[in-house]
């Protein structure tokens, strides 16, 4: 957290009510959840990390993102570990990418069919569940990442097929995009989606379509890289001035001003802010109680997008 902004204070009496819920799916959940992620950079602290999923439950998180091949089953394993049946959280995966720890990028394409069924039968495992609730396709043909090439390079209807045979046979619940274009999502609504999970944040709206054909569909709309500091070629939202503005006025953090936004934004947005301290997990889930009046979100709003500063490679 920025030393010159003012830390996030508890919600008092009378404070904002949390954000109303959403759909995911056939499920109904908070609209702040938790991305998992992160939690493989605490891999030789196994205890801080199983203590962070248990704070996301405490703190009313409901959804939690992951994929098997983050830390290489790691963050699974944890989840695994970390939560119960009481807990009634929702767990939402992925496939359609596999460890690459040798490689340029942590992660490699694993986009065929078979590698799609084998990367479901790994989470089933991994997660210690005879159904994932959701399964996300990441496909690679849009926002920032790596792209396809040779046997990789498969088209979308045969990737769903074999997500709608798992679907048929119980092993996923429902199935969500990750990194789908428009064309793509349109081709995919016969089938039942979900969810879309696509690059966007304040200064990266070039998704709006995307995101105005999931809000008239009643598909969740889950953003990565909400705020843009993951990468560090992306603008980052804290930096922008007016977000900084809006936070001095709330005696907000920025990062809590930039979530918000993409709250306020759409009523079909989830967040799903990763992160592996305490303190941020918590001020990640207090942006469910920020309200931002007609002047400020005008202000936001008056943001530029910056999508030409997105990689592609």
């Amino acid at each position: 957290m920025p030393a010159d902004t003012p830390s996030s204070p508890a919600p008092a009496a009378g404070a904002p009510r949390r954000t109303a819920p959403a759909n995911l799916g056939t499920h109904t959940v908070s609209r702040v959840g938790y991305g998992a992620m992160q939690l493989a950079r605490l891999h030789g602290d196994r205890a801080a990390a199983v203590a962070i999923l248990r704070r996301a439950v405490e703190l009313g998180v409901d959804h939690i993102d992951t994929a098997q091949f983050y830390g290489a089953g790691l963050v699974n394993d944890l989840i695994r570990e970390a939560l119960r049946p009481e807990d009634d959280v929702l767990v939402v995966s992925k496939v359609g990418a596999e460890p690459d720890p040798a490689g340029p990028h942590p992660f490699r394409p694993a986009q065929r069919p078979e590698q799609l069924r084998a990367g479901v039968e790994a989470n089933l495992k991994g997660l210690g569940v005879d159904q994932v609730p959701v399964v996300n396709l990441r496909r690679m043909d849009n926002g920032p990442g790596l792209r396809v090439a040779g046997d990789q390079a498969v088209d979308l209807d045969d990737q769903l097929a074999v997500m709608t045979a798992m679907r048929d046979e119980g092993k996923i619940g429902a199935i969500g995009l990750s990194s789908v274009t428009l064309d793509g999502l349109r081709r995919a609504l016969p089938a039942g989606i979900a969810c879309v999970q696509n690059a966007y944040s304040l200064l990266a709206r070039e998704d709006e379509d995307t995101l105005a054909l999931c809000t008239a569909e009643n598909i969740a709309y889950v953003p990565y890289f909400p705020l843009g500091s993951a990468v560090p070629s992306l603008p980052k939202v804290t930096d922008e001035p007016a977000v900084r503005t809006a936070a001095h006025a709330l005696a907000r953090t920025p990062a809590q001003i930039g979530l918000a936004w993409l709250l306020h934004h759409a009523p079909n947005i989830l967040l799903i802010p990763g992160t592996a301290t305490p303190d941020h997990l918590e001020a990640n889930t207090a942006a469910g109680t920020v309200t931002l009046d007609d002047a400020t979100l005008a202000a936001l709003d008056a943001v530029p997008s910056r999508p030409a500063a997105i990689p592609r490679g």
